[in-house]
């Protein structure tokens, strides 16, 4: 895979290297919130998309969330909250959604990322539901975070969505060809129950699954049970300037990991996609540092999950160049 410098875009064979331009700014001495990150669009129904997001930092003070579907605010839910079902929306068609977080004082944040999600066809007289999930399983990934998966359900007209219900309350959505999940934020050393239901577009939904009992690890581990494993670093000379190479194991998260985020001393600084076939077993890539000798860097890693969610970061590795 071709090394280029830093700043750039790259789309090389398929995989595409985005360069962050900064980190979002963060409540605190008069500030605005920062942008939600994390946010996912998924239809629910032919007349509904589920839109989920990441808190932003509990230093920003914030107080609500606000959700947009184009320039319109549709709904606002308070900080506690991290997803929203948005209904009454037209079947085949495409909404493009963002998320904003307000502080107690009234300040706005800027938007998150834009999502968009297609809701598919209506379907007339449909009074049937899915089948309800069969054989849900799961395990936990550390301490904040747990492993779903589960049998497809069956519809005379096709499945649509899975909800993921923590005991009474649904936390989560996903699409209707997906039968895994991670689900993150959760407490350390606790007993979740969790159980699935299955949507189709009429916004008929099934019986629950089996509840599915998991109890977090107990301590902090920051998320490491949803991290890349076999980390390394190393940095290379070629042609009187060094490339750091890295190689890492995607995390098991029951679902295909496209993307990475690499944090180079302390900072967001290259997102990787994977627009095609994504590694399973070992990844690998090289990006340039610059041509000076005896500069040390801080560099790890951290994937986003099959739910749209960061996982935790990898170990840390220190390199010098020319070292």
């Amino acid at each position: 895979m071709p090394r280029v410098p830093l700043p750039a875009l790259l789309v090389c064979g398929t995989l595409t290297l985005v360069v962050s331009c900064g980190l979002s700014q963060e409540g605190g001495d008069g500030a605005a919130p920062g942008a939600p990150t994390g946010v996912t669009a998924a239809a629910g129904s032919a007349t509904s998309v589920h839109v989920m997001w990441n808190a932003v930092s509990a230093e920003a003070g914030v107080r609500v969330y606000e959700v947009y579907r184009g320039t319109a605010k549709v709904d606002e839910v308070p900080a506690s909250r991290h997803m929203v079902d948005v209904t009454r929306l037209r079947p085949s068609t495409t909404y493009v959604f963002t998320v904003r977080a307000r502080d107690a004082d009234g300040r706005l944040g800027p938007p998150s990322r834009e999502v968009r999600a297609t809701t598919p066809a209506a379907v007339a007289a449909d009074r049937s539901a899915p089948s309800r999930p069969a054989a849900p399983r799961g395990r936990t990934a550390g301490s904040r975070a747990v492993q779903l998966t589960w049998d497809a359900s069956t519809d005379d007209r096709g499945v649509v969505s899975y909800d993921i219900h923590q005991g009474g309350t649904k936390i989560h959505s996903v699409g209707g060809s997906q039968t895994g999940t991670v689900v993150t934020g959760l407490r350390p050393g606790t007993r979740y129950s969790f159980t699935v239901r299955a949507r189709d577009a009429a916004d008929n939904v099934s019986a629950p699954s089996a509840a599915v009992r998991l109890t977090t690890a107990p301590g902090d581990d920051d998320g490491r049970g949803t991290a890349p494993t076999g980390f390394r670093a190393a940095a290379r000379a070629e042609d009187g300037a060094h490339y750091l190479h890295l190689s890492w194991v995607p995390p098991r998260a029951d679902g295909v990991i496209t993307e990475y985020q690499i944090h180079l001393d302390g900072r967001a600084a290259t997102s990787l996609v994977w627009g095609g076939t994504a590694p399973r077993e070992k990844a690998t890539y090289s990006f340039y540092l610059g041509r000076e000798d005896g500069v040390r860097h801080r560099v790890r890693i951290r994937a986003k999950l099959p739910d749209g969610t960061w996982g935790g970061f990898s170990a840390e590795r220190t390199v010098t160049t020319g070292g």
